[in-house]
């Protein structure tokens, strides 16, 4: 069950979403409206609006919007209940009661200090005479016990049954601990549930507000199934959405941001003092953990390990903090597979070294592509020279363009006016390519303003009905008092179903006498509440009742033909019934 709609009204009241917003992003104002650089992703260049009499944000360039509630979701990672009571907690706002969002917020909470508590069990483990080798293993790999604590490291004593009855003691379920993936249950007996993690060294999963979410365990036994068991999804750890240490680098002071391949990569750089330094915990890095990053700085030093899934990650890494707006730096570490080994053979100075002259990601990209060819043979050299010219013709700079030319062809052994003119045919052939897109989305005003999301996009059937849909809710949410003019018009009108909602609830808490506002709609995903904020920016001033209602004659009609069709449709199904019924054949 949604939140009491008039509670709803009262917290977004005393949260106005520019000074919400404020607290996050360095807004200026411009007219009516703020503006901003888009927390969300990358960006030079302001896109990011405010509308205070909306109650709404938008940005211009990642198309996310909504309003305060959607936006603390987004900023925060929260569900909408725990948007909700960040909001209420910041206004000293009483929550009301409510058993399905409660529920799942004490689950939550629950699971939160069941980690702490496991946490704490594995680290007194650690201290203990059981986790003598534990110790030792950590010394072996050259931690001190400052660094130990500091990333609150444990040992799990190898026992299938030791911290699961520590955890009874304290209250917690057997269901709880196999939510949280600390324990699991036998497939062959459903009653035997025993401790997930055994005779393994810890590392707590702590998120962005310091909360543990899970645990990765690292192996004693050298005959191990698995070296590592990294933590698996649940209702508090979604893997896509954390990076390791994050918690402690966004504190750093350092202007760039070193992204490893694994915990004990970024562990090693924290002990050598260099902050900034997370983990994406394996090559698979996503948007959301790109987009993380780019919140906190503008530069990454990528140390992915040098074999050919870590070059693989790395170039498709460049290309994502590319679309973000990050620059990237490659980090070549010589005589070590990675930043861990580097670090405790040759210590933190010359590692600073490595950092200050580290290769920015276009010497990266060419000279990774020059690995790819036999530049002995002429045929491979013709391929190279028109690959690199494709890859250099992307970089945006004239100048640029121009250096890493000549590097591609003094590798080619060709002249330099030779590439030059290979890269400037590509560069011509890109602009071709970016016009024709354009004049694409010129000649399609309609498909432009068609939703980003493919699911929403494929309830656009009746684009006719679909515009005038639009238009009601982009007038009311601007004027809610247009809304008393809607006639017998209801959401079940409507050809795009989360347009009819949004009608329907809008018209509802209009009659309530509460205001009809974008930010007071519940249960909208996040996509449906971006596709919202878009059409309200839309609408910046009523012209007259006349549109609102000619915009409600268009819906009433087409929905008036589509019942039409149907009936048609079933009688002329009906008939084709009697036909083949053998009692009316000559009908």
């Amino acid at each position: 069950m949604p939140f009491p709609a008039a509670f709803i009204d009262e917290l977004i009241a005393r949260n106005p979403i520019d000074e919400v917003v404020g607290q996050y992003v360095q807004l200026k104002r411009s007219g009516a409206n703020y503006f901003g650089l888009c927390p969300f992703h990358g960006e030079k260049t302001a896109s990011f609006s405010v509308a205070p009499n909306k109650q709404m944000y938008y940005c211009f360039g990642c198309h996310k919007g909504g309003g305060v509630i959607n936006f603390i979701m987004e900023i925060e990672g929260l569900s909408y209940p725990d948007a909700v009571r960040f909001l209420a907690k910041r206004v000293n706002l009483e929550v009301p009661e409510d058993e399905q969002y409660q529920s799942q917020y004490k689950e939550q909470e629950r699971l939160w200090r069941l980690c702490k508590d496991a946490a704490k069990f594995y680290h007194d483990m650690l201290k203990s005479d059981a986790g003598k080798a534990a110790r030792a293993y950590l010394v072996k790999r050259g931690l001190d016990w400052q660094t130990v604590v500091k990333f609150g490291m444990g040992f799990a004593p190898d026992d299938y049954h030791a911290l699961i009855p520590a955890m009874e003691r304290k209250g917690y379920s057997r269901e709880e601990l196999v939510a949280a993936n600390l324990a699991a249950v036998s497939p062959k007996n459903p009653q035997n549930v025993y401790d997930r993690f055994r005779n393994r060294v810890m590392f707590p999963q702590i998120d962005l507000r310091g909360n543990i979410i899970g645990f990765a365990g690292r192996a004693l036994d050298k005959d191990a199934k698995a070296k590592y068991i990294n933590p698996t999804e649940t209702l508090i750890f979604s893997k896509r959405k954390f990076l390791y240490a994050m918690n402690l680098a966004k504190k750093s002071k350092r202007p760039y941001i070193i992204l490893c391949e694994g915990p004990m990569d970024a562990i090693a750089c924290h002990q050598f003092g260099f902050d900034c330094a997370v983990a994406s915990q394996g090559t698979a890095l996503t948007e959301d953990q790109v987009n993380i990053i780019s919140k906190y700085t503008d530069q990454v030093i990528m140390t992915y390990d040098n074999d050919a899934a870590g070059q693989n990650a790395t170039q498709r890494a460049i290309q994502m903090f590319g679309r973000a707006g990050v620059r990237v730096k490659i980090l070549q570490l010589h005589d070590a597979k990675d930043a861990d080994e580097f670090l405790h053979k040759f210590g933190a100075d010359p590692f600073e070294v490595l950092i200050q002259g580290s290769e920015n990601q276009a010497d990266y990209r060419l000279l990774s592509l020059q690995k790819q060819f036999d530049l002995s043979k002429d045929e491979q050299r013709v391929e190279f020279t028109a690959q690199a010219a494709e890859l250099i013709s992307g970089f945006k700079s004239a100048v640029e363009r121009e250096i890493y030319a000549d590097r591609a062809a003094k590798a080619a052994g060709i002249s330099k006016d030779a590439m030059l003119l290979e890269v400037g045919k590509a560069f011509k052939k890109r602009l071709w390519r970016e016009k024709k897109q354009k004049e694409r989305q010129d000649l399609a005003p309609a498909a432009a303003k068609l939703p980003a999301d493919r699911r929403l996009r494929s309830e656009y059937t009746n684009t006719r009905s679909a515009a005038a849909e639009e238009a009601v809710i982009g007038l009311a949410l601007l004027e809610p008092a247009l809304l008393d003019q809607a006639g017998e018009l209801t959401g079940e009108a409507f050809s795009v179903a989360f347009l009819g909602r949004a009608f329907d609830a809008l018209r509802q808490l209009h009659r309530q006498g509460l205001r009809a506002s974008l930010g007071a709609l519940q249960d909208f995903s996040p996509e449906e509440s971006s596709q919202l904020s878009a059409i309200s920016r839309r609408f910046d001033r009523v012209n007259d009742e006349r549109a609102f209602t000619d915009c409600v004659a268009v819906i009433l009609e087409e929905h008036r033909k589509k019942n039409e069709s149907n009936s048609d449709a079933d009688l002329l199904a009906f008939s084709r019934t009697l036909k083949k019924n053998k009692g009316y054949g000559g009908m």
